[in-house]
């Protein structure tokens, strides 16, 4: 009898390039289905409050929330250099204003959130939406700057919007280290020796997106909000790295610095 594991992960491209082997049957844990889950990283990292997902990507600030209940694996990380989330408005604006401004943020729980929250303590107005109603926020008026993540960050500009700060630059210059945005982990409940076995599979199918790119494209195409061929392509290549098929040392500190920053500033 095949046992089921549900699996969550975001419709983004960099997440359906990494799982698409995993997504197909190609990829696997022996003896278990592992069943695909699509929805936006703030739900995801809400579901992961509760523990309701077997294995499920998550923005890193959850995790830091949910690592009692959660074994982070050593693959599948969204983390790297020059792909942090970027604070944009209509109209250029300075640090000193961003405490009277209307900020809408992708969700409470997302590293996005927290790096906004480091750089701008004093800001008051946040509030929360999911990550694609950015730009509709700011475009209505509802909002003066709001920060985006995905392959927002690679669209802003021909939408119309200026950049404020890149939060990725910042977390970069004040750490040297690179931004830890989110990672794959996996339940406790089912035991270190089958959740070694999902990191190996997670790792086997991000081998395989990495070595058979084309093979990837349609199920990226399904879920893509963002249809541009040389967006796509940004979106991996920026999302997807050697960080993703292993974490180093390098990268648990990062995670460890964000923890410790976000401590300081009471934010767990």
């Amino acid at each position: 009898m095949v046992e089921e594991l549900t699996f969550g992960y975001s419709p983004c491209p960099n997440d359906t390039f990494m799982f698409n082997a995993i997504a197909g049957g190609d990829v696997g844990v022996t003896g278990y289905r592992m069943t695909p889950l699509l929805t936006d990283v703030e739900s995801l990292n809400d579901l992961a409050m509760e523990g309701i997902l077997d294995v499920t990507k998550l923005s890193f600030y959850a995790w830091l929330k949910a690592k009692d209940r959660y074994r982070l694996l050593s693959s599948g990380a969204a983390m790297g250099f020059g792909c942090g989330p970027v604070l944009i408005a209509k109209k250029a604006l300075r640090k000193t204003e961003i405490r009277h401004c209307r900020v809408v943020l992708p969700g409470r729980w997302t590293t996005a959130h927290l790096l906004f929250r480091l750089w701008a303590p004093g800001a008051r107005q946040g509030r929360f939406t999911t990550y694609d109603r950015i730009f509709g926020e700011l475009a209505s008026g509802r909002a003066d700057c709001g920060v985006i993540i995905h392959e927002s960050r690679f669209t802003f500009e021909a939408a119309g919007f200026v950049p404020v700060v890149d939060l990725g630059a910042w977390w970069e210059e004040k750490t040297g280290l690179p931004i830890p945005l989110g990672g794959i982990a996996a339940n406790k409940r089912l035991g270190d020796p089958l959740i070694d076995q999902i990191d190996t599979a997670v790792k086997q199918s991000i081998r395989r997106a990495m070595a058979h790119p084309e093979e990837t494209m349609p199920y990226i195409r399904r879920y893509a909000q963002e249809m541009d061929e040389k967006v796509l392509q940004a979106h991996i290549q920026t999302f997807v790295n050697d960080f993703s098929l292993a974490l180093p040392a390098q990268g648990r500190r990062a995670i460890e610095t964000l923890e410790g920053m976000a401590r300081d500033a009471g934010a767990l």
